[in-house]
C-alpha cells in the first residue's frame, strides 16, 4: 500500500470570487503542515496558490514549488519555499510535480487546474500511477463534475470502474484522511 507523504495540490492563481476558496486553501495548508505532509504545488505567490503555500509554511510544513521559467514573473514565484524547481515548460512542470508527489488534490481553479486534474486522472486510468486523487469541493465548486462523469458513463465513454479514479470531499480533515486510506 502506498504511503502518502507529499501531496501535489492544483489550484488557481486567483483567489476567486468566493471568500470560502481562500479559507479552504488556508485550512488545507495548515492541516497538511500539522500532519507532517509535504506540499508540492505550482510555486506561485498569488491567488489560492499563495494562500495555500503561506499557510503550510506558517505551520512549519515543507513546501516545494515547480514553475516554468515563463511564469516565474507572471505568477510571482514564491521566494520563501523549502525548495523551488524552475523548469522549461508546462509538461516538465507536471512531470516534476508527479515525480515529487504521492497523491493529488484539486482546490478550485481555472483551466490550468482542470487540465492538471484531468491529466492525473487520465494517467491513473491508463495505469501510469496508482496515486489517490481528490477534489476539494469548496462551496459546491465541483458539483457539476459528478454529473459530467455520469454523462460520460451513461453515453459509453467511461467504464463504471473509472468513476472511482478520484473522490470529492468538502472538509479538509476528511479529505486528508481519505487520501491517506
Amino acid at each position: 500500500m502506498r504511503t502518502v507523504r507529499d501531496i501535489c495540490v492544483f489550484c488557481g492563481a486567483s483567489v476567486g470570487s468566493n471568500s470560502a476558496y481562500a479559507a479552504a486553501a488556508k485550512e488545507l495548508g495548515q492541516a497538511m503542515a500539522e500532519r507532517g505532509l509535504g506540499l508540492v504545488y505550482g510555486a506561485g505567490n498569488i491567488g489560492l496558490m499563495g494562500v495555500l503555500a503561506d499557510a503550510a509554511l506558517n505551520g512549519g510544513g515543507e513546501v516545494v514549488g515547480v514553475i516554468p521559467e515563463k511564469l516565474v514573473d507572471r505568477e510571482l514565484a514564491h521566494q520563501e519555499l523549502s525548495k523551488l524547481h524552475v523548469v522549461s515548460a508546462m509538461h516538465e512542470r507536471k512531470a516534476k510535480m508527479h515525480e515529487l508527489s504521492d497523491g493529488y488534490i484539486a482546490l478550485p481553479g481555472g483551466i490550468g487546474t482542470m487540465e492538471e486534474f484531468f491529466e492525473a486522472v487520465t494517467w491513473r486510468q491508463l495505469g501510469y500511477h496508482d496515486k489517490p486523487i481528490a477534489l476539494f469541493n469548496v462551496g459546491g465548486f465541483y458539483d457539476n463534475i459528478d454529473g459530467f462523469f455520469e454523462a460520460m458513463q451513461r453515453d459509453g465513454f467511461l467504464h463504471s470502474d473509472h468513476r472511482d479514479l478520484f473522490f470529492m470531499e468538502t472538509d479538509a480533515a476528511r479529505l486528508l484522511d481519505r487520501l491517506a486510506d
